[in-house]
């Protein structure tokens, strides 16, 4: 009798339920500012001198010093500190002299402030296609080339572009290039930094890149009247000697009564943060790249999941992950995020028919003319983003990938 009860029981056991882990992390929590920064700021404040012109005897103001080490950091021999990045896109256009209804070239796939800084000086954006490796397609690139004398070039969420086909391409059509590097801050292709390609780079610190001050831009330049002309931009009024990583004074005579003042300053209190982050940029960008490459691995064998695939000669710092999911349908791609956020998991989709959060496309920005790009729509749609913040360990993001995979391996089945 027990032999047969017990194999009743085994019988009408019901079928154990998928184990599943819950990630409690938080996607959008930042590390603490370094002590170093902490003391800088508080003394700052102590003084009170926060506006970067505001200098006592003898002192060095913590912006100029900021701007000093960015550029000897980057090989540059200018850099200005300005306001925010979208900021330093739009001093970039104007001290090129981009007029109101020229054309300027830039990424169908990037952030609404790199679109936003070219209407913001009444240019008009011209979208160019995106490959699956999420870089600018230089075939698009190519064709559209002879519709404009700029391109901004968005190295969107830390992806390279094949930098010397692009400057030759950007050289055989006399392109100027204005790099975005506000997701490639210690980035190289090759042995270049990031922003070292192009006329002007321009870089960001805002709260999610890889420096944090909350709100804040770097822009470097070799040209003399270029950077005289965005330090004029910038606010300098009559002070622009005080830039002491800035061009030598003759270089202001021609652009200094000619030049508007769009104030754009950054502040001594921000600089104080960001110059000691910079120190630590380095190791910072490891421990990135040491998170990535955890959840790159916990995908390698995931079907219908594809990873970006990193060319050998770009060096990435990744504050972020994608992959897509080509050619599934809306309807299972909310799914896969209704299933992940379900387990903590926070993913983004960039192929939403709506702008959600920071996620928007080419054709989301209604102010700007654009024309479908098949081939770039497809992959447009199957972009998924997620946030890898250096609060997460090795260990979570182990987590945070076993997550997808089952997710994604489970809706494809139809689970």
């Amino acid at each position: 009798m027990a032999g047969k009860s017990g194999l009743t029981l085994l019988a009408a056991r019901p079928k154990p339920a998928r184990m599943t882990e819950i990630f409690t992390g938080n996607f959008t929590q930042q590390e603490p500012i370094l002590d170093e920064s902490i003391a800088a700021a508080v003394a700052v404040m102590q003084h009170g001198r926060l506006h970067r012109y505001n200098e006592a005897a003898d002192e060095v103001a913590e912006t100029a010093l900021l701007e000093q080490e960015f550029a000897a950091q980057m090989g540059a021999r200018y850099c200005l500190a300005v306001a925010s990045g979208g900021y330093a896109l739009a001093t970039a256009l104007r001290a090129l002299g981009v007029k109101p209804g020229d054309r300027v070239l830039t990424n169908a796939f990037t952030l609404a402030p790199v679109p936003g800084a070219i209407a913001s000086v009444g240019a008009v954006p011209v979208f160019v296609g995106v490959t699956e490796g999420l870089v600018i397609d230089l075939d698009d690139l190519a064709a559209k080339a002879d519709q404009a004398d700029v391109l901004m070039l968005s190295h969107m969420r830390g992806h390279i572009v094949d930098m010397d086909a692009l400057m030759d391409l950007a050289q055989a059509h006399d392109l100027k290039v204005i790099e975005d590097c506000a997701h490639t801050m210690g980035a190289k292709w090759g042995d270049t930094w990031s922003g070292r390609s192009g006329i002007i780079g321009c870089y960001s610190c805002q709260t999610y890149k890889h420096v944090n001050s909350g709100e804040g831009g770097l822009l470097i330049c070799e040209d003399d009247e270029i950077m005289a002309r965005a330090i004029m931009l910038s606010g300098s009024y009559m002070l622009y000697g005080k830039h002491r990583a800035g061009p030598p004074v003759k270089a202001f005579e021609a652009v200094r009564l000619v030049t508007p003042n769009i104030s754009g300053r950054m502040d001594n209190l921000r600089a104080a943060i960001l110059r000691p982050q910079l120190r630590q940029l380095e190791a910072q960008c490891a421990a990135w790249n040491d998170r990535y490459h955890v959840v790159d691995q916990g995908l390698a064998q995931v079907a219908g999941l594809t990873r970006i695939k990193r060319p050998q000669q770009e060096k990435f710092v990744a504050s972020s992950y994608q992959f897509l999911l080509l050619d599934w349908s809306s309807a299972a791609i909310r799914s896969v995020l209704a299933r992940c956020l379900a387990r903590g998991v926070e993913l983004k989709w960039f192929g939403a028919p709506d702008p959600v959060g920071f996620t928007s496309r080419y054709d989301s920005w209604t102010y700007a003319p654009s024309s479908a790009m098949p081939k770039s729509d497809r992959i447009l749609h199957g972009v998924i983003d997620m946030r890898l913040p250096l609060t997460f360990s090795l260990d979570d993001c182990a987590i945070v990938a076993r997550i997808i995979a089952e997710e994604v391996a489970q809706e494809a089945k139809g689970a």
